[in-house]
Formats: structure tokens, sequence, C-alpha cells
């Protein structure tokens, strides 16, 4: 499976974003083909903090083994995912240094492409050595309410031996790979929860993300979605 180009996949940008839609790129993306993927999403320093926050996450013990499903039908399940996670409460400026932009994203999104994003909830996600999560969809259409999924990569000097790949999978044909996304520091990836199988091959080092969703509020007359 050769890997994506950033031609095939979205937009790198190498300077300032223009003043007025500095997400224009992405936005576009979605619409065209239901996912996007933006090299140099935030700055240098802010990755390198971001990476450093989760290593010190690490250290503290602070991270809690992934699991799978929600509320009663949660899971850990080894066999599935190998991951370790800890939830973002954007109380600290680190995490702010990613928080704001997404919610400027999500602002953008809502004001091209009308979709009603209510909120966004992200977690930082580490991968031992040899660490994978198995093809799977983020959203079952008609029973969650993430609506478009993101990760962003926070893996300096990655070199294609590393291994760890976001591959994606045809919606139209699921066995069918379309690329491996290197999870290389400061891309950010942001794909329909609901169409998109994907999975994370195995990393042959410590591996550093942070996997978000876009949520809309789901509630009806008879059953209260709530945004947490």
């Amino acid at each position: 499976m050769a890997q994506a180009s950033s031609l095939e996949l979205g937009t790198r940008r190498t300077g300032p974003p223009p003043p007025d839609e500095p997400y224009a790129a992405i936005v576009d993306a979605l619409a065209s083909q239901g996912y996007a993927v933006c090299h140099e999403f935030l700055p240098t320093a802010d990755v390198l903090a971001l990476l450093q926050h989760s290593q010190a996450l690490q250290a503290q013990q602070a991270l809690q083994r992934a699991g799978i499903g929600r509320g009663q039908d949660y899971q850990t399940n080894r066999f599935v995912r190998q991951d370790q996670i800890h939830w973002l409460q954007g109380t600290e400026a680190v995490e702010q240094r990613f928080l704001a932009p997404m919610a400027e994203l999500r602002l953008a999104i809502n004001r091209a492409l009308f979709m009603g994003l209510f909120d966004y909830e992200a977690h930082l996600a580490v991968y031992p050595e040899g660490a994978f999560y198995k093809k799977h969809i983020d959203a079952f259409q008609g029973r969650t309410n993430r609506r478009l999924s993101t990760v962003l990569y926070l893996n300096f000097d990655w070199q294609p031996a590393d291994g760890g790949a976001l591959r994606f999978y045809d919606p139209e044909q699921p066995e069918q790979a379309l690329f491996d996304l290197p999870p290389t520091a400061g891309t950010l990836v942001v794909f329909e929860s609901e169409r998109f199988w994907h999975e994370v091959l195995p990393a042959q080092r410590q591996r550093y993300s942070i996997a978000g969703w876009f949520r809309i509020n789901a509630s009806t007359g008879w059953r209260v979605d709530p945004p947490s």
C-alpha cells in the first residue's frame, strides 16, 4: 500500500493562512470527498508542546487504557486496540493550543456546510511500540452524535520503517484500502465518522496523537443526547 501524497489528500501550508478563511481547503475537501488532510496544521512549537504534555502525562501514569463502546457498553479489548488515552479538559494552556483552533474549524465547517456541529471532544493517545487499532468505524449510521472524526499527529522524525500509519478504506468498497497516512508531526486528518472504515497499523516506536470528534446535538423529545 503506497503512502498518499499531500496533493492527493489536502493542502500543505507554507506560510500563514489567508486572513479571510484559514480553513477553506479543509472545508472544500470535506465537501468534495468526505475527508481532508492538512499538513502543518499547527505551528511546530505548539505541536512540540503537545507532545511534551503527552509524555509528561505518560511519565505521571495519568493515562488510561483505551476501550471500545460508550456508557454501559464500554469495554477494553487489547485484541482490538492497544493505545492509552487522556481526555482533554481544556483547563491547561497547552491543551488550548489545540482546542482553540479546533473550535474555529468547527465554526468554519458549520458556516460553509451547515453540519450543525455542536461541540468537540478529544483525547491524547499513546501507542506503545507494537500497538495497533484494528479496522473499525467511529460511528454507525443513525446511532451516534459523532459527525466528523479528527486526528492530529505529534511524531517528529517519523520514518516509513516506523509503521503506525492510518489506513483508510474506500466507503464504497470497504475491503479496498484507499491510502496509508504516516503519523507525522503537525498533520491533521478530518473525515466523516459514519462513512470511513480505518485502522492504525502496528507502530515500531511510540506513537503520539490527539483523536477527536465533532458532534451534533441528537436530542429528541423522548431522549436526551448530551454533549458529554
